[in-house]
């Protein structure tokens, strides 16, 4: 009996998701357990598997296109059997969308499509492009005309448009365009995009957050760590040290590592420390768990290990939930000191400045030191201005004598 797939729910956050490629095409034979399509969702791009058994039917959702969770995607059955009333009957499901129109050449794994026939093209010079190609050409302004396609007979893929550059479809006009002549450019909200804005809108209008804001001699720290890189075997970084510091500290104060649950506070025993990441279409949090009980080697090693599969959208589902506490570092951008937004369902989080070099006053003498600005935003619900001044006296102590965090 025909079966509707549905796009299941990937991560806690996801509402939506994009389907990027369809690993199967109308006829393929299926069973529980094969990648049916990589699906874009709010935090990274991810492989989605059938539980059903049986024969490609029908592709609801072309390339490219977005579904709600739990939105009808494709429809798996007996060869030849009737499967149109059964979508008939799932009135929420997003049928509108056309299943692509398999061209003859079409083989392997991906679902291809023709484009659509420009005003200016003839039926014979018709352009082939597959409907992620056709929408990253949109999204980046490329005219898919001045592309040479690498797939099958010419057929234009997305690894063509990668280190192609934005041009304009009507040349002329555009040359021809008088100076200072208004333009803009939009592009579709990724998933990621829309989970942070709906996310941290959330967050700051309806924590009260307040901020506070120390200053931090950093130069036994800079000294402490250039000595621990003559000998480790990671390259531990100024955030490292943060987020050690930052471990340890929570631990005197449990206070700071809670969270509001509306009728309750809760205070977790467990130290996770997310550690937030810039990416191309937003920003993601993986989780550096039980940070207390590790040592700095330890620390460095999983945040690179996260780092990459950040930028790889390879980050799954359990790296980046659990978080009790937040790490923001924009230091390595110059950004001498901000605020940062709280991170659900955290009660506060840290922003990191840059470390850099200034005139201060060390046991009576003017010298030149090295300082860092760090500002805590806290949850006015669960922390009060002495906790958050106290996390904080904490934390400098650690970082002014960095040699307190290897005992």
């Amino acid at each position: 009996m025909a079966e509707i797939i549905t796009l299941p729910k990937m991560s806690d956050t996801m509402t939506e998701g994009v389907i990027v490629r369809w690993n199967v095409k109308v006829g393929d034979t299926v069973k529980s357990g094969d990648i049916l399509a990589e699906v874009e969702t709010d935090k990274a791009t991810m492989d989605m598997e059938v539980y059903a058994k049986g024969t490609v039917l029908h592709l609801i959702v072309e390339e490219g296109n977005a579904v709600p969770v739990d939105g009808a995607i494709a429809v798996v059955g007996a060869p030849g059997e009737d499967f149109q009333t059964l979508l008939a009957n799932k009135t929420s499901a997003p049928v509108a969308t056309a299943t692509p129109e398999v061209t003859p050449a079409a083989t392997g794994n991906n679902v291809s499509a023709i484009a659509p026939v420009s005003a200016n093209v003839t039926n014979d010079e018709r352009l082939k492009a597959s409907p992620l190609a056709k929408k990253i050409a949109e999204d980046k302004g490329i005219n898919l005309s001045s592309v040479v396609g690498s797939g099958e007979n010419g057929r234009i893929v997305k690894k063509d448009l990668e280190n192609a550059s934005s041009a304009p479809v009507t040349t002329a006009a555009v040359s021809a365009a008088p100076m200072g002549q208004e333009s803009f450019t939009e592009v579709n909200v990724s998933q990621m995009r829309k989970t942070i804005a709906a996310r941290l809108s959330e967050s700051k209008f309806t924590a009260p957050h307040f901020y506070l804001t120390v200053e931090i001699n950093m130069d036994k720290a800079v000294a402490a760590r250039e000595q621990m890189n003559q000998v480790s075997e990671v390259k531990i970084s100024m955030n490292d040290l943060v987020v050690k510091a930052c471990a340890v500290a929570l631990r005197k104060h449990p206070n700071i590592n809670s969270s509001w649950l509306g009728t309750k506070i809760r205070y977790n025993n467990h130290i996770h420390i997310g550690v937030a990441m810039a990416v191309e279409d937003g920003l993601l949090v993986p989780v550096v768990r039980f940070a207390d009980q590790k040592g700095l080697n330890q620390i460095s090693s999983e945040i690179k290990t996260y780092g990459k599969k950040a930028k790889e959208k390879k980050l799954q589902p359990q790296d980046w939930a659990g978080n009790t506490f937040t790490i923001s570092n924009l230091g390595m951008y110059g950004i001498d000191e901000f605020t940062a937004i709280i991170n659900p369902p955290d009660a506060c989080i840290l922003a990191v400045g840059t470390v850099k070099e200034g005139v201060g006053v060390v046991n009576g003498e003017i010298k030149i030191v090295k300082t860092m600005k760090v500002t805590l935003s806290c949850d006015h619900r669960v922390v009060d201005g002495t906790m958050g001044a106290d996390f904080l006296k904490t934390v400098r102590e650690y970082l002014e004598e960095p040699v307190k965090l290897l005992v």
